[in-house]
């Protein structure tokens, strides 16, 4: 009887098994004829994504005079005996490019042709602006500029000894002649072209280097001979153009400041 029953149960057992089988499979038959494909279910992947957030960056510029003096022609007289000279600097930043400059100096040079020895001596001015194309961030204050000057200079000659050409040089050439004859009241006036880079080394201290190219206006000559060297225009190349050079070491006078905010778009990754 025991067996029996065990082998009863286990009979209903597997017969309720093949049913339920049988009705999914008739379940998914009859979706299929239905046009409804059962599919597994996919995993859900996080993927990254990514926003732009704006960030806003105050900037402070300070405005002020900058002053300083030229230590090229401070120091040439330690290896150039012909030549004295002092040079002093400037700027105050009007906007946030621009900035106006200028330069005052006094020259004592003597300069030595094939034919004439003369001095030159007297003061100059050259005022004018710089523009600052480098763009600094947050607080630097560093400069790349270009600018123009108008320059002035007032200034006495010296023809201190001349030679006189001599075109059938049979008999040797004739020495030179002691002259000592003064010319006062001499004038010159041009314009220079500017470019320049001053860094921030210190606390508002600036080094700082410039190269310029100088054309004539007007020039004032004594009589009978040329000037060779014109305080603040340096010397004359084909009477008209000439070239300069200083290397300035200039402290900054803040006056007031500015804050400027920036936008800075930023982007932002979400996980």
């Amino acid at each position: 009887m025991t067996h029996t029953l065990k082998y009863f149960f286990s009979f209903c057992l597997m017969l309720s098994l093949f049913l339920a089988q049988a009705q999914d499979t008739d379940t998914i038959q009859r979706k299929k004829m239905d046009g409804v494909v059962p599919e597994a279910p996919k995993p859900v992947v996080k993927k990254n994504s990514s926003e732009i957030k704006n960030d806003t960056i105050i900037k402070t510029d300070r405005y002020g005079f900058r002053v300083g003096v030229d230590l090229y022609k401070l120091t040439r007289a330690l290896y150039d005996k012909n030549y004295k000279g002092l040079e002093l600097v400037g700027d105050y930043r009007l906007t946030k490019r621009y900035f106006l400059a200028a330069e005052v100096g006094n020259e004592n040079k003597t300069t030595e042709d094939d034919r004439l020895n003369t001095t030159a001596k007297g003061t100059y001015l050259k005022a004018g602006f710089d523009y600052n194309g480098y763009e600094n961030w947050l607080d630097m204050e560093n400069i790349i500029s270009i600018g123009m000057r108008f320059g002035l200079s007032s200034f006495s000659q010296q023809l201190n000894s001349y030679k006189i050409y001599n075109a059938n040089p049979y008999f040797g050439q004739v020495p030179a002649i002691t002259s000592g004859a003064k010319y006062s009241g001499l004038t010159a006036s041009w314009i220079e072209v500017v470019a320049g880079v001053k860094a921030k080394v210190f606390d508002n201290v600036f080094v700082g280097f410039s190269l310029r190219l100088n054309a004539l206006v007007s020039n004032k000559k004594p009589d009978n001979f040329d000037n060779l060297y014109i305080p603040g225009f340096n010397r004359t190349y084909n009477g008209t153009f000439g070239v300069g050079f200083n290397y300035t070491v200039t402290y900054f006078i803040p006056f007031y400041k500015k804050k400027i905010a920036s936008i800075v778009p930023k982007k932002v990754e979400n996980k």
